[in-house]
């Protein structure tokens, strides 16, 4: 039998998923992600290779295809543009995973991009021409699709909508190395900075954060009533409705799907966001 690896770099978490050649996932496995420029960072993802591949009784040699995707701009000749979140070197990476599939067939792409894919292929947006998917993650990124095309642009860049300019007068530093990115405030980092920040302007003790994207929390405390958590949230919608406005008025999108790891609360913030984007999008 043979067999295809997708892997989704992130910022935090390393996801990687088995399927059949005809695309049926039959396995899963994540890890958290290391510093993926030296032979440590590679090693992790080797290693998980591995245990994804024997787990499924298979050989490594039966894997024919991998995608893997990282959260930064990938230009068509394989360059690699801004890397905010995550430590990468990719040409070693893919080094490393082509020495543990040996058989195998690697193309890397952009995050979002892959996701937007996926989603025309066989998930909701089959058949739909125009979209863009929004993933919300340690980052924010987008995949853009037009007329049926991914639309990456000239250097890979076409859907980098986390480091649109939305808020000018921001002090604090985005990754991007400018001020106020959308992924500053929309991004699980963001939204964590934001409710913390919320507390102590307001002398409020926060609820306990696990680590730097933990916005579980933070939208936990906002359905118990936690007043910062909610100005945090609407600060998010705000920003995010109005970088999807002015999307919308280039892309003219069909639909836009939420991803990433903040989508799991998506039901909470659902209704707001409309609110902020109908807010600020051009009534046509």
């Amino acid at each position: 039998m043979e067999y295809v690896l997708g892997i989704d770099v992130g910022g935090t978490t390393i996801k990687l998923g088995l399927f059949s050649a005809e695309g049926e996932l039959l396995s899963e496995q994540k890890v958290k992600t290391p510093a993926l420029d030296n032979e440590g960072g590679y090693q992790t993802v080797t290693d998980a290779i591995k245990l994804i591949v024997h787990g499924q009784k298979a050989s490594r040699n039966d894997v024919i295809a991998c995608g893997l995707d990282i959260p930064g701009p990938v230009a068509d000749d394989g360059t690699v543009g801004l890397l905010a979140n995550v430590d990468i070197d990719p040409e070693g990476l893919v080094q490393a995973i082509n020495m543990c599939l040996p058989n195998a067939t690697i193309a890397f792409v952009n995050d979002a991009n892959a996701a937007a894919l996926g989603e025309a292929w066989a998930g909701v947006a089959v058949g739909v021409p125009s979209f863009v998917l929004i993933a919300l993650g340690t980052g924010v990124g987008a995949g853009v699709v037009v007329d049926g095309k991914l639309a990456a642009g000239a250097f890979g860049a076409g859907g980098e909508i986390g480091h649109i300019i939305v808020e000018p007068e921001e002090t604090l530093t985005c990754g991007c190395g400018r001020h106020g990115c959308l992924e500053q405030y929309a991004s699980a980092k963001g939204v964590v900075r934001l409710y913390l920040e919320e507390c102590v302007s307001r002398g409020v003790v926060p609820v306990t954060i696990e680590h730097e994207t933990d916005t579980v929390s933070v939208f936990r405390a906002h359905a118990q009533g936690d007043e910062c958590a909610t100005l945090a949230i609407h600060k998010m919608c705000h920003y995010l409705g109005l970088a999807m406005a002015q999307v919308s008025c280039v892309v003219d999108p069909a639909m836009f799907l939420i991803g990433g790891g903040v989508a799991g609360s998506f039901a909470t913030f659902a209704t707001e966001l409309r609110e902020c984007f109908e807010q600020y999008a051009l009534p046509v």
